[in-house]
């Protein structure tokens, strides 16, 4: 057997090294298992916090869709009455276009008939007087140069 104050054989710092090399990982793993535990633990803790939002959430969502579907049957009640009274309004007009919208159209083309039968006799007596006034004008212009001329 060797002792210390002849010196450490090969074989025996090999096994040093190798003992100091397991006695390191142990310590390593170790550390990295507690880490690892840590964060079990709160990953854990978050999936207690999200459980907990998330039950009161989801009542809260299923009131909104409630309260939703409530509004949604009164919009369509709204529409019904909408569309009825569309419908009825068409009716109204359709009766009084078969009634009195014929005889209103014939009084209205009619009234536009004279309307511009009267103004065609009015443009044309317009244009008489303005041409006879150019002729005296022009008239009284010549008469004007012969009295300036004698």
């Amino acid at each position: 057997m060797v002792t210390l104050a002849d010196g450490l054989s090969g074989g025996e710092v090999a096994g040093l090294i190798v003992a100091v090399f397991w006695g390191v990982l142990v310590c390593f793993i170790g550390y990295v298992l507690i880490r690892l535990g840590n964060v079990v633990g709160e990953t854990g803790k978050l999936v207690a916090g999200v459980t907990d939002e998330t039950v009161p959430l989801l009542t809260e969502v299923r009131t909104s869709v409630i309260h939703v579907n409530a509004e949604l049957e009164r919009v369509d009640a709204i529409t019904a009455n909408v569309q009825s009274i569309t419908h009825n309004a068409s009716a109204l007009t359709a009766v009084f276009a078969a009634t009195l919208g014929s005889p209103a159209i014939k009084v209205a083309a009619f009234t536009y008939g004279v309307r511009r039968a009267m103004g065609e006799r009015n443009e044309k007596d317009i244009r008489k007087r303005v041409q006879q006034e150019r002729k005296a004008q022009k008239a009284s212009r010549k008469a004007a140069k012969r009295g300036t001329a004698l």
